[in-house]
């Protein structure tokens, strides 16, 4: 089934964008000697020593991605993921649409998932531009927040409609990812709660950075999952294979 098809290939793309790029940012701040007299040329502030940022949080994602030349990478990775975000949450919008026989519902899963795609890309836009004003800063990571909130907040909602129609919709899912993508969202939201005084008060930066990269990490696996749900080689669907 087309639909399928492609949101099967969209969830891949946002899945292994944003991971190879941070990860290529985190290995160019690490080993920035190799770029030395280049033109590539590693910013004093996004160079680091040996770090695994996963596990030991010497190192933020920002400090590894907004300066020159890792913001060549982490940049246009973040709007093209931006986009494929919108696209997904809108055709994810119209296939749940198409299982419950409509064409004109916009469920709030797609609203605040488009709202994350536009926080994402405002985030890469202001990452790297220094002012030497308190409030730039603070709007920068008010940003960052709404883009993990509203994401957090899609991806539930997404599950929940999910879960409501997995009778309907059996022969088109694995029931087995299903369960994951339940328990990933669970998971995410109770880190986030627990974690939300620890992130507000000074200190404990190392945990902090460790608890971004993973956080991050944790937030496009749900696409990662996404591609897996969706069975391969779906027949087409009709009103009939729907309603059974």
């Amino acid at each position: 089934m087309n639909k399928i098809t492609q949101i099967r290939k969209l969830s891949l793309w946002i899945f292994f964008i944003p991971l190879l790029a941070i990860n290529l940012c985190l290995i160019i701040s690490v080993n920035y000697n190799y770029l030395e007299e280049t033109i590539f040329v590693v910013d004093q502030i996004g160079r680091s020593g040996f770090t695994i940022p996963y596990l030991d949080g010497s190192l933020s994602i920002s400090r590894a991605s907004r300066t020159f030349p890792q913001y060549l990478i982490f940049k246009p990775s973040m709007f093209l993921t931006s986009f494929l975000l919108f696209l997904y949450w809108k055709k994810i919008n119209d296939l749940i649409n198409y299982f419950n026989n409509s064409t004109i519902i916009n469920y709030k899963f797609k609203l605040f998932g488009i709202s994350s795609a536009i926080f994402l890309a405002i985030h890469s836009l202001l990452l790297g531009i220094e002012f030497d004003i308190k409030i730039f800063k603070l709007i920068r990571r008010v940003i960052l927040l709404c883009f993990i909130i509203f994401e957090i907040v899609a991806q539930i909602l997404l599950v929940i409609h999910l879960y409501k129609l997995k009778e309907k919709i059996k022969v088109f899912y694995n029931q087995k990812i299903l369960k994951l993508k339940i328990i990933l969202v669970v998971l995410m939201s109770t880190v986030a709660f627990f974690s939300a005084p620890l992130l507000i008060v000074k200190g404990d930066v190392h945990f902090k950075h460790a608890l971004e990269w993973n956080y991050f990490v944790g937030v496009i696996l749900f696409y990662l999952l996404t591609n897996l749900f969706w069975k391969k080689g779906v027949k087409p669907l009709t009103s009939h294979s729907v309603k059974e």
